[in-house]
């Protein structure tokens, strides 16, 4: 499934050339769509030229729906691609900078470069003067971090703006794109009568009857082609597991993705890795007891936008793991998470029961129900609690050997069993060392982008 890897096809060597033919293309395009005269990109600020508008507006509107139909089929994996995190205020004056300096000097940074590659005197000026913008923004940006940073709102695209899906979003831009060209159409026309009246050859020749027919044919299949994908609608997770690499369902059907509860507790006291524990059980059981600091939440509701989307921005050293009473509630969530594109995740081995069955609770508070063990289930509640514990015992911080918040309610000291202290002492706590296979491994995602911009 794409997007492919095209720098493991071979070494520096071969990763250069393909990368430069499609920059030479980039390139070529820009320079036949007259992109590399600064006259035909100024005159859509005037009025006169609208080439700009219609070229940028195809380009974006045929790409989406490239995209999102192969996202849609099961060709292309949207969580591998790269979107700009959004910082909106910052996003907004930059834009604006941008804009001004493209009025003044006629050219965008992809332009320019296209202009300076056949030799334009005006696109090398240009492409010096934003190198030596670039060199006094690094030396800058210090003053003014603050607000370089701020508004921060990770992978914000058009169908997290507006709350639809992405066939939906695409439907609408095509509608804008539309706008735009009727709008562009216009302006021409309008240009061309009063080039008449004046007495002057029109700056942008009409176009015959046969090009503006295949114009209608095109944009008609453009709304055909969205109207398709928004009745379509998103995938469903069981569409998204059947596209899902080999590789990854092997780590499901080799249990790779359960996790030994004392690796979960060695990764809390690392200090290069943030730990994320998710809790599927029914919030009585939660109350009873859950791991310190981790959040219950609902199955289903980690698949709607904002939780998903807060899964999917997470920063790259953060480890999230599923715990459920046993492991069949967890694994058929990390499934449909997986299928999503939710990296660095995990399932809790056992869950809430085995937890507990290596770091227990004091006998006083909770004892084990051995015929839930032998008959039940893996997702039944095998101990019964006198009263709701929280995260208040040690057994809820076993990476901890002390802690002001600890709570040991029986009266004398216990006796210590495999090699931890007892329920009444409160300090020097701690649990026995237990041997496990490491299967938790942290995954970046490779930034990989480009563009005009």
């Amino acid at each position: 499934m794409a997007p492919f890897d095209l720098s493991t096809l071979g070494g520096a060597v071969v990763s250069a050339l393909i990368f430069g033919a499609f920059g030479f293309g980039f390139g070529f395009v820009l320079e036949q769509a007259g992109f590399g005269d600064t006259r035909k990109l100024a005159g859509q600020f005037y009025l006169t030229e609208m080439t700009v508008v219609k070229v940028m507006f195809t380009a974006i509107v045929v790409a989406a729906i490239l995209v999102a139909g192969a996202a849609n089929l099961g060709l292309l994996d949207m969580s591998r691609v790269f979107v700009n995190p959004t910082f909106l205020w910052p996003g907004i004056v930059g834009g604006l900078i941008m804009g001004v300096g493209f009025v003044i000097g006629g050219y965008c940074p992809g332009t320019s470069l296209a202009a300076a590659s056949t030799l334009k005197v005006d696109g090398i000026v240009f492409v010096l003067g934003a190198l030596v913008g670039v060199w006094l923004f690094g030396e800058t940006v210090g003053g003014f971090e603050p607000f370089w940073i701020s508004s921060a709102m990770g992978r914000f695209t058009v169908p997290d703006w507006l709350g639809v899906s992405t066939g939906t979003a695409v439907l609408l831009l095509v509608g804008v794109a539309l706008a735009m060209f009727a709008g562009a159409e216009w302006v021409e026309r309008w240009k061309a009568r009063r080039d008449a009246a004046r007495g002057q050859a029109p700056s942008v020749p009409a176009a015959p009857g046969r090009v503006r027919a295949a114009r209608l044919a095109g944009a008609g299949a453009l709304v055909v082609v969205a109207a398709l994908l928004a009745v379509r609608g998103e995938p469903t997770a069981e569409q998204r597991w059947r596209w899902t690499s080999a590789a990854t369902k092997q780590l499901l059907a080799d249990r790779t993705v359960l996790v030994h509860p004392a690796e979960v507790v060695a990764l809390r006291q690392d200090v290069n890795v943030r730990v994320q524990i998710l809790d599927l059980r029914p919030e009585r059981e939660f109350n009873l007891f859950h791991v310190g600091e981790a959040r219950r939440v609902e199955a289903a509701a980690l698949e709607r936008p904002e939780e998903l989307k807060a899964l999917l921005d997470r920063p790259a050293t953060t480890v999230t793991f599923l715990m459920g009473t046993g492991d069949n509630r967890a694994l058929a969530t990390w499934q449909r998470l997986e299928a999503r594109g939710v990296g660095n995740l995990y399932v809790v081995d056992g869950g809430a029961n085995r937890w507990l069955e290596l770091y227990p609770a004091p006998a006083c508070v909770a004892e084990r129900d051995m015929a839930k063990v032998e008959g039940a289930g893996a997702e039944a509640p095998e101990w019964r609690f006198v009263y709701a514990t929280g995260e208040s015992l040690p057994s809820a911080w076993p990476e901890l050997p002390r802690s002001h918040m600890f709570r040991f309610p029986c009266r004398s000291p216990e006796p210590a069993a495999e090699g931890h202290a007892g329920g009444g002492e409160s300090h020097g706590f701690t649990w026995p060392a237990y041997a496990y296979t490491k299967h938790v491994k942290l995954q970046q995602k490779t930034v990989v982008k480009g563009g005009c911009g």
